[in-house]
């Protein structure tokens, strides 16, 4: 899996790189067929700005921004809603594929 933090106009530090990276590596536990994952920080306007982009199979792509006064808040709502967006798509998917076998041969007995 392939991770990348990215920032524009600004320089990134150890303990936001490592604050990034700790927060990006929870995301396999929710869906496992994640790919590559893309943090990209910037600083403009006084504001802080998070954006994850986190690309799995089968052309799914997850994307989430925010932008607050602190950096590490910025990057804690910009992954919560990525993890909404995975847990939405997860549960789709899951709806999708219907009961599995062994529940419809109960049915019928």
């Amino acid at each position: 899996m392939n991770v990348e933090i990215k920032a524009r106009h600004m320089d990134v530090t150890d303990a936001i790189r490592d604050y990034g990276e700790t927060k990006l590596a929870k995301l396999p536990r929710f869906y496992n067929k994640i790919q590559s994952m893309e943090m990209i920080l910037d600083f403009e306007a006084e504001k802080a700005l998070a954006e994850v982009v986190v690309t799995a199979k089968r052309k799914a792509t997850f994307v989430g921004s925010e932008r607050n006064d602190d950096m590490y808040a910025a990057i804690d709502q910009a992954v919560h809603k990525v993890e909404q967006q995975i847990r939405r798509h997860k549960d789709r998917v899951r709806d999708h594929q219907g009961p599995p076998h062994e529940a419809l041969k109960r049915e019928t007995l």
